[in-house]
């Protein structure tokens, strides 16, 4: 997350056991009309569950050094991987009930924030400033730093343990460090950089600094400035250095990262942020060719498996099962991953009205379709989700109806019940048809037996993947052949 209006975190999600993915041409009227859904109730607060968390904050584990070239890109490729929990884990105690509505609540900061910043990207002028104080100058970019999922990886040499939120709708790496002007209270200690003997700071005229959409130099250090803004106020503010990260043992040298001295924001427990984009500064950017421009993850379910989820870097991230969507360009905004979505079917059948014109990206960067790691629920432009929810609706009339919770319009009431037909929900990206396993797209908002389809509307043009439709997929980030891809059965 970098001062460009453009980065921001966020991370996400549900997951579930997964119907399949066609790739084929099949005609809609041989696809499925319904499918079995379980019906379980909202799950407890997740635990962690990884060996990382203890003892590993003073130790130097055993690692695979990399060639400390600006961008960490060594001729051999590799691959590594990371376990993801759920931002819930580093909650507080609360209920069930209490997570889902928090839940709710950042993912409609989160959606207002994308929503700005995509309508905002082609009235933007960049500036540059050249003190300390150059916030004026920055955007504000998205709303909640808290993101929804996160992993443990090390900072420094050695490597100190700590949660970073992962999020693919922002650019910049960036962690709080000490002396702490102003910094919000997280699950590890600061991290010292004076105590690395990897970490350093990056010059005012360095081509990374440059690289920042609105670089800031300490006139007296010489040293790079930068500055994240977010939409609710939340910001994160300091040097921008390079230092080593450590993913499980295998170190990854000179990632240039935002070493933040004044931070502020709901980012809830974690030390700081990975991002994910597509943006220059992101980290898959940064690895570039040591991890063949290659990442996917996979999101369970923690209703229904206790499994941990986790995220892959390089050739070992490409599914064989896998059938790819094409990225599509905004030359506006380089951060999101924007995906031609086509139309949807419910029950075996194409919904009339949803076509592609209505996600089509305009040359001046608005609308669009992106897929977003850090929103939970779907949002598609509202003539789109009228005429989806109106078609499950009539296909889901054998349900008892239930009344409309935040922002859902449409639930049922299955109390009682321990699984229930319901139609089918088929997403029609550009070749590649994705078929939705009915828990992520219906799915429990309290201990009553009230279930709700979880699609929402927008007024704005751009329409948002949530992460609650991806569950169980393993998403594959093709950056090398410019696609995405979505394997069924993903997490197994």
């Amino acid at each position: 997350m970098e001062g460009k209006a453009r980065n921001a975190p966020a991370l996400l999600f549900f997951s579930f056991t997964l119907v399949f993915l066609s790739l084929s041409t099949t005609t809609l009227s041989t696809s499925p009309q319904f499918q079995t859904l379980t019906v379980n109730p909202l799950p407890n607060k997740p635990t962690l569950s990884w060996a990382d968390t203890e003892t590993e904050t003073e130790s130097e584990p055993e690692a695979q050094t990399l060639t400390d070239s600006t961008f960490s890109e060594a001729s051999t490729t590799t691959s590594l991987s990371v376990q993801l929990h759920h931002l819930d884990a580093l909650s507080s105690d609360k209920t069930p009930q209490d997570l889902f509505n928090s839940r709710l609540a950042r993912d409609a900061s989160r959606v207002k924030s994308l929503t700005s910043l995509a309508a905002a990207t082609g009235r933007t002028n960049r500036t540059r400033a050249r003190g300390p104080g150059f916030s004026s100058s920055v955007i504000s970019g998205l709303a909640q730093g808290s993101g929804e999922y996160f992993t443990r990886l090390g900072v420094g040499t050695p490597a100190r343990y700590v949660f970073m939120v992962l999020d693919t709708g922002s650019d910049i790496v960036w962690i709080q460090c000490a002396p702490c002007k102003k910094c919000y209270s997280q699950t590890d200690p600061v991290f010292n950089p004076t105590k690395s003997r990897s970490f350093a700071n990056i010059p005012c005229g360095s081509p990374l600094c440059r690289r920042l959409d609105s670089p800031g130099c300490s006139t007296k250090k010489q040293i790079c400035l930068y500055q994240v803004s977010y939409g609710d106020g939340s910001f994160t503010y300091g040097e921008f250095s390079t230092e080593t990260l450590t993913f499980r043992g295998t170190r990854v040298g000179r990632v240039a990262l935002g070493c933040g001295h004044d931070n502020e924001g709901l980012f809830i427990g974690a030390a700081g942020l990975l991002g994910l984009g597509r943006g220059r500064l992101s980290f898959p950017s940064q690895i570039g060719r040591r991890f063949s421009r290659k990442f996917s993850y996979c999101l369970v379910d923690r209703s229904a498996s206790s499994k941990p989820s986790y995220m892959v870097f390089g050739d070992s991230a490409i599914s064989r099962t896998a059938r790819f969507t094409p990225l599509v360009s905004n030359p506006k905004l380089d951060t999101f991953y924007y995906v031609e979505l086509l139309g949807v079917s419910v029950g075996g059948t194409r919904v009339p009205g949803i076509t592609a014109s209505l996600f089509k990206l305009d040359s001046t960067g608005n609308g669009g379709v992106i897929i977003d790691s850090g929103t939970s629920v779907t949002r598609l432009t509202r003539p789109a989700y009228v005429a989806l929810r109106d078609a499950f609706r009539v296909g889901a009339s054998n349900l008892k109806r239930a009344p409309e919770f935040s922002l859902f319009d449409t639930c049922f009431d299955l109390s009682g019940k321990t699984e229930v037909k319901v139609p089918t929900v088929v997403l029609h990206f550009r070749g590649a048809d994705v078929s939705l396993p009915a828990s992520n797209y219906l799915i429990p908002v309290d201990n009553s037996g009230s279930f709700c389809f979880a699609f929402a509307g927008t007024m704005s043009g751009l329409s948002i993947i949530g992460n609650i439709q991806q569950q169980g997929f393993r998403v594959v980030y093709d950056l090398a052949a410019s696609r995405v891809g979505f394997a069924p059965r993903g997490c197994a």
